[in-house]
């Protein structure tokens, strides 16, 4: 087993055998070194206790050295390479963890041996281990061999693992998304009969899990497993709420499928590095998760077998914005997610028939920085089987992109304003600061988005004849 690229690590376990202790390397760096992957975070766990390795930490940590967990036994520290790669590693205690069965919080008993540690661990692809510096392989519980199936299983009876610590299951659905991995069904139907027990985790390790799916190369696999298990059902209802049933007539398709298929083209649609979508792209992922959730709630059951959904796009803001508040997502997020649900219908008006330039600047403004996530989570949503449609749409789509790009030569879109701001308003009417400064200030705004740009002397008597109209009023 070639093991050159981390001579960090070699080194470290010379340092910790020179004074008598064991270290291995463990889960996710082994993991990745069996697959080829990279690794430049290096989690390890040894025979010492921290009291007894901190000065070796420190000595080989020359750049970097942290003890934010050491009273779970883990201290870090980081090193730079000649070429500015960082390598950072953690090393960690041998544990034998117990949990109290309300909280996933372990408390913290010192283990004695390897083997025993990586018992504790979550999967038997993660409990794998590399001695250093002698490179021997260590792998109790047949890690390797689930490797090749693809294969999540956990190294203990997957009840107790669940139970000992529920935020298992969560990742169990995170690994489907990052590896491409399948749940083996006696962990499988574990999961599905002990769900509830996630009640106990908090909100902030729901969400970065969540998160880690939504960002993986397979985050319709990863959503598809969490509604499957019933995760779903309590941390994200409103998702598998999408699987609705289908009207007896067949006219209306399944708003789940629907989704995923968005999610798919979303995320086909995201851009390199140097684009305006820089993948992964966790905002428009979460928008094209939950771009329909309004839908459920506004479902109407027509004349002639019709299926309507008015209004679903401010319901599913509203829905978006209280689901993503209490998976304690931050402000931005959550307001930017919750705009692109309620925008994302906005550009089917201009498909039948197209805007003139004052509809093209509103809808470059309502959409502010969100303009090129709006216009890819539309493209996306547009999943007509009917290809004359898709046609219509897409070139639709062209050319009001074209027709922006074309705007933005002749004017700054980024920074619409009125031609006159407050202090000119106040000076030309003679005005005091108030509502109607405001009103002015708003009309002003609006005759720009209609007019572009104009020459002063055209605001000033725009703004002379709103005044003696509202005066007039």
């Amino acid at each position: 087993m070639n093991f050159e690229v981390w001579p960090e690590a070699i080194e470290l376990g010379r340092m910790f055998a020179e004074e008598g202790y064991e270290l291995a390397l463990v889960g996710g760096p082994v993991r990745d070194l069996l697959l080829h992957r990279k690794s430049h975070d290096l989690d390890f766990c040894t025979s010492a206790r921290p009291e007894q390795f901190e000065h070796i930490l420190r000595r080989f940590g020359r750049d970097g050295f942290w003890d934010m967990g050491r009273k779970f036994g883990t201290l870090g520290a980081m090193r730079r390479r000649e070429d500015g790669t960082e390598v950072q590693v953690e090393v960690t205690t041998y544990r034998s963890d117990t949990y109290d069965p309300d909280s996933r919080k372990p408390e913290v008993n010192y283990g004695d041996t390897l083997e025993g540690d990586l018992s504790r661990r979550d999967f038997t692809v993660n409990a794998m281990a590399l001695r250093v510096p002698e490179l021997e392989f260590v792998d109790p519980f047949g890690g390797a061999n689930d490797l090749v199936k693809g294969v999540l299983r956990t190294p203990v009876d997957p009840r107790q693992s669940f139970d000992d610590d529920p935020l298992r299951m969560m990742r169990a659905v995170r690994f489907v998304a990052q590896l491409g991995f399948r749940i083996e069904p006696e962990t499988a139907e574990a999961l599905t009969d002990m769900v509830d027990r996630i009640e106990i985790v908090s909100a902030e390790r729901v969400r970065d899990e969540l998160v880690k799916m939504l960002l993986s190369d397979r985050p319709r696999a990863g959503i598809e497993a969490l509604v499957d298990s019933g995760l779903a059902d309590i941390v994200f209802p409103e998702i598998p709420a999408l699987q609705l049933e289908i009207d007896e007539h067949h006219r209306h398709k399944d708003v789940f499928e629907h989704t995923m298929i968005v999610i798919d083209r979303a995320v086909a649609l995201e851009t390199g590095p140097d684009g305006p979508v820089p993948a992964p792209d966790l905002t428009l992922r979460l928008a094209a998760l939950m771009h329909d959730i309004g839908k459920p709630k506004t479902r109407r059951f027509e004349a002639g077998g019709k299926v309507s959904f008015h209004h679903h796009d401010a319901v599913g803001a509203k829905m978006t914005r209280k689901r993503l508040k209490a998976l304690h997502f931050d402000h931005h997020m959550v307001e930017d997610v919750s705009e692109l649900v309620n925008l994302h219908l906005r550009f089917h008006g201009y498909v039948e028939e197209p805007w003139t330039d004052s509809a093209v600047r509103r809808y470059v403004k309502d959409a502010g920085p969100l303009y090129e996530r709006l216009n890819r989570l539309t493209r996306a949503d547009a999943t007509t089987q009917n290809k004359r449609k898709a046609m219509v749409f897409s070139s639709a789509m062209d050319e009001m992109e074209q027709r922006v790009r074309d705007l933005k030569e002749k004017e700054d879109f980024d920074a619409i304003r009125p031609d006159l701001n407050g202090d000119e308003i106040m000076q030309l009417l003679g005005i005091e600061p108030g509502p109607l400064v405001g009103k002015a200030y708003k009309h002003m705004l609006e005759y720009r988005l209609d007019n572009g740009p104009v020459e002063r002397d055209v605001a000033v008597a725009e703004l002379n004849r709103w005044y003696e109209e509202h005066q007039a009023e």
